[in-house]
């Protein structure tokens, strides 16, 4: 009975032992923005079932895989070519995610390691490709546009890998000092040309602004002179005495000289 007992309790003492020295890999805790993939040592990764946050208990053969599932950021920094063969130093924020339905796809066939082996990699390719179709200056004037492209393909290649981008941000594009001195100077020359081009079309409209103006006075003018004969200077000159004529108030009238001469009439004073 004796020996019973005592093969007991040291049986249970290595159990005991076992279960503090394989804590870690019976007992698996999944904190928040985390999931985890189970790989069986038997029958290998089950793809179909995704572990959320929690406490979970596992064989000490098998494997649980953490992943983080929020959105992530990567710096990187590289050398691109351009369509003139310069050399232009690039520093991206690659902000990204898995696609946590598809974490048993990821671990299986691209595995923890997916930021450098598929990530980054992606990104850069698509970057050189749209970099090297243009020249120094359409970089320059245009990277804005340059890199919405950029997003966009960016995007569709990563989704094949089930990955998701949330946004690529450019931090910073250096060019050589001399070239981006001359890009500078060119963009300055054109846009003086084009204040340039403004102020002559704006004064060739002044002029025609002139011009027209001239034309109707004249015209004016030239209709003024036309109507304007003695009998109907004769006639106004009538009309006006006469409505001077109905005033109540005292006046004079003074005829003037002549067969063409118009009264003029006074008042009090």
């Amino acid at each position: 009975m004796k020996n019973f007992f005592s093969f007991s309790v040291i049986g249970l003492l290595i159990i005991l032992f076992l279960i503090v020295f394989l804590w870690h890999k019976i007992f698996v805790t999944i904190y928040a923005g985390e999931a985890g993939i189970l790989f069986e040592r038997f029958s290998g990764t089950i793809v179909d079932k995704i572990y959320s946050e929690g406490f979970y208990y596992i064989m000490p053969w098998d494997i649980m895989m953490q992943y983080n599932v929020r959105i992530q950021e990567r710096k990187h920094e590289f050398e691109v070519l351009t369509k003139q063969g310069l050399h232009i130093n690039i520093k991206l924020s690659i902000r990204f995610k898995p696609e946590y339905n598809m974490l048993g796809i990821i671990h299986k066939e691209i595995g923890p390691n997916y930021i450098v082996s598929v990530v980054v990699p992606e990104v850069e390719s698509v970057v050189r490709r749209y970099f090297g179709q243009f020249d120094d200056e359409e970089i320059y004037t245009s990277k804005g546009a340059i890199l919405q492209k950029i997003v966009n393909e960016s995007t569709e290649q990563l989704a094949q890998k089930f990955i998701i981008l949330d946004d690529l941000i450019v931090r910073k594009i250096d060019f050589p000092k001399s070239v981006q001195k001359a890009i500078e100077n060119k963009i300055t020359e054109f846009h003086k040309f084009k204040a340039y081009e403004y102020k002559l079309a704006r004064e060739h409209q002044e002029l025609e602004r002139k011009r027209v103006e001239a034309e109707g006075i004249k015209i004016y003018k030239d209709t003024i002179s036309k109507n304007i004969t003695d009998n109907y200077l004769k006639w106004a000159g009538i009309e006006a005495t006469k409505e001077l004529a109905k005033s109540n108030n005292a006046k004079v009238i003074v005829i003037g000289a002549g067969e063409g001469g118009l009264p003029i009439i006074l008042g009090e004073q």
